[in-house]
């Protein structure tokens, strides 16, 4: 079995969903008392937090680099990034290792790929909402991404940093990410994308009428399928 790098953090309570994920799915394919042999380095999330507020994401990058380099030297054979935003820098972070990098946005697209859907909806913070890093990665592989109206995409970013970021989950706020996945259907979206990795603690695919694309669950398999390859 291969070593998973996990570059986590941001935040901790979705870097447990990513340790809880593999640990479950290495489980079920081996067997026995099997577990994910891995690599974890997590971050303090409020330092990235300010870099991101101020758009210092050189800032941003050299923290995250150094520690894939810590993630590399402690012997991982794979690096992951925990959480959608910081893919905006991925390959400055990548470009501090040699280690193959597992990137988020492609292994969400192979799954819709795989649905062959051609629209979908992004709900995430507002900088994978508004900028293209993410959108555009996805139009590589094909796909068109619909984004909700200002105002909700304001709501979907406060809801993750104020509530999700902080393990508070809401009835209220489900109802308000269900009632704007509605909308993202109605706007002509075949399935939804979970783009950031705190949104599975909120919603489940009972929330929505269309197929729903749990990035955290997804780049966890990636990682489990090259840990066992």
């Amino acid at each position: 079995m291969k070593t998973i790098g996990l570059l986590g953090g941001m935040s901790w309570e979705s870097t447990t969903e990513y340790y809880k994920h593999i640990n479950q799915m290495v489980n079920q394919r081996v067997g026995a008392l099997a577990s994910a042999t891995c690599v974890v380095y997590s971050v303090n999330f409020e330092e990235i937090v300010q870099c991101q507020k101020e758009g210092r994401w050189d800032d941003a990058a050299k923290i995250l680099g150094e520690a894939a380099e810590r993630i590399e030297k402690a012997g991982a054979d794979c690096l992951l990034v925990c959480t959608n935003t910081m893919h905006k820098i991925a390959n400055q972070i990548s470009a501090h290792s040699t280690l193959p990098f597992l990137h988020i946005a492609d292994a969400t697209a192979e799954k819709i790929r795989e649905k062959r859907l051609q629209k979908v909806g992004l709900l995430g913070t507002k900088f994978t909402m508004e900028q293209d890093f993410f959108i555009e990665k996805m139009k590589e592989h094909g796909i068109e991404i619909i984004v909700p109206a200002e105002k909700d995409r304001d709501l979907v970013h406060q809801v993750i940093f104020d509530e999700l970021c902080k393990g508070v989950i809401t009835q209220a706020s489900r109802h308000a990410y269900q009632q704007i996945m509605d909308g993202l259907v109605k706007a002509g979206a075949e399935g939804i994308i979970l783009g950031c990795t705190e949104i599975t603690l909120l919603v489940d695919p009972n929330d929505a009428t269309v197929p729903l694309f749990d990035t955290t669950r997804i780049h966890a398999a990636k990682a489990v399928d090259f840990a066992l390859e």
